[in-house]
């Protein structure tokens, strides 16, 4: 969905160090930081997700990854403080300050590196996603008008542009401190998409009276093509959930008391059981609605036709909850950039009056990075939009890094779990099961990428 504050010189961070931070930030406010950064493009691929894994492994899969992404968030959630996880005088109020402090500068720079990675992958799909809605949206007009079989194709080209213009100008929000608002109104946006979504497949399932899809789900032409299908929907699933390199980025908001960490743990199983419940019933309603022919992206697949105007809508909250989504995730790679160069000749700030408004302060360096940063990812975006395939290689880069490793290390230091115990031993065997299927989600979500490009060449010669 920023979600970091300017980070501070070092991750020993005595209270009165910040005590110029407000912190307001209470349950359900965490709960719209969460849900804005969680519920995304990644809920528009689940139905297809499901399609690849069936009846059983699919919902076995989304609730193997709810149960994992709540268990390393609470194991994050305890590191805000240190070195007691409710009173102690030490702030950690980034993921990346956290691994520093925990496991030491070199993890610092490799999960800062991660990180980086991740946020800038997320804003090009959800750039992606954007336009593809944006599209729909034509489409779906087109479609009612001339009817169904019309030739109505729209390029992504220009909604691409139009978002990228739109996020220059809301890049210059500051903080995560300053955008509670649009975190509220992209989390009401993201729970009414999804119940469209999950309205409309199951008006389709009761009105067709037939419940689509198999146990083992949709057939490929080869087993190795199942196999590459399958851990690609994994991917994708992956995506949609972890939110671990947020988590204490939204804690640092939090008021206390109450202590932060149980605010925060509430939050999170407030989110996850929310976010759970919408995924279940989008991908099982739309795999039920379509089964074989489920589309890549239930919303823009055009799966649903009518009503035309509920599809509109539904398209037009996930362009607004992408609005914000995308400054969720990009102000954090924002924080750490300010940070770096919070000392350089550039880092100015100077006035511009606007006719008829306030006068508007801007800052140098903010504004020519934060430019630069989004023309990127449009560009990027305008290049490979794939959408299922890119998720799934997002996906996969950050799960088991991020959402296991970092955290699984950072509690066995902590807690000082002794080696060959039997925690230190059940966190490990955690671990390890979560990169196997992690290594394989990526292989395959490079696969398909790499197939999606070259079959695009192909068409296009």
């Amino acid at each position: 969905m920023g979600v970091e504050d300017q980070l501070l010189s070092s991750p020993l961070v005595d209270l009165s160090q910040t005590a110029d931070i407000k912190r307001t930030g209470t349950t359900w406010t965490a709960v719209a930081h969460i849900i804005t950064g969680v519920i995304g493009s990644g809920v528009l691929s689940l139905a297809w997700s499901m399609a690849q894994l069936g009846w059983i492994a699919g919902p076995l899969l989304m609730l193997f990854f709810a149960a994992v992404t709540l268990t390393s968030t609470f194991l994050v959630c305890d590191c805000y403080r240190s070195p007691d996880p409710e009173h102690g005088p030490i702030r950690n109020r980034s993921f990346t300050e956290a691994v520093e402090l925990n496991l030491g500068e070199k993890s610092a720079w490799i999960s800062g590196l991660l990180m980086q990675i991740n946020f800038f992958g997320t804003g090009i799909a959800y750039v992606i996603t954007t336009a593809t809605c944006l599209s729909a949206i034509q489409k779906s007009n087109c479609y009612h008008k001339y009817g169904h079989d019309a030739p109505c194709e729209f390029g992504d080209t220009k909604p691409m542009l139009l978002f990228g213009l739109l996020q220059i100008f809301m890049s210059q929000i500051p903080n995560l401190h300053s955008m509670e608002w649009l975190s509220v109104v992209a989390a009401v946006m993201s729970i009414t998409y999804s119940s469209i979504g999950l309205g409309l497949g199951a008006a389709q399932v009761i009105g067709d009276g037939v419940i689509m899809g198999s146990i083992s789900g949709i057939e490929a032409s080869t087993s190795t093509d199942k196999f590459w299908l399958v851990f690609q929907a994994v991917g994708d699933i992956a995506f949609a959930y972890p939110f671990t390199m947020i988590v204490l980025s939204i804690q640092d908001t939090l008021r206390s008391p109450p202590s932060e960490t149980g605010t925060m743990k509430r939050a999170s199983v407030i989110s996850v059981a929310a976010t759970t419940f919408f995924y279940l019933c989008c991908g099982g309603f739309g795999y039920a609605a379509f089964g074989d022919q489920t589309p890549g992206n239930i919303m823009t697949g055009f799966g649903f036709y009518e009503p035309y105007w509920l599809i509109d809508l539904a398209n037009a909250c996930i362009v607004v909850h992408l609005v914000g989504g995308y400054q969720m995730y990009s102000q954090t790679l924002f924080a750490m950039v300010d940070k770096e160069h919070s000392t350089t000749f550039l880092n100015k700030d100077f006035t511009l009056k606007l006719p008829m408004l306030k006068p508007l302060t801007l800052n140098v360096h903010r504004v020519c990075f934060r430019t630069a940063y989004v023309v990127a990812t449009t560009v990027i975006a305008m290049a490979f939009p794939y959408f299922n395939q890119v998720l799934g290689v997002l996906g996969a880069i950050s799960f088991w890094p991020m959402a296991i490793y970092f955290p699984v290390e950072m509690c066995l230091r902590r807690k000082r779990i002794g080696a060959w115990t039997s925690n230190w031993i059940l966190f490990r065997a955690f671990s390890a099961l979560c990169f196997a299927i992690n290594t394989l989600a990526l292989i395959a979500s490079i696969q398909g990428l790499v197939s999606a490009r070259f079959t695009s060449q192909l068409e296009t010669e």
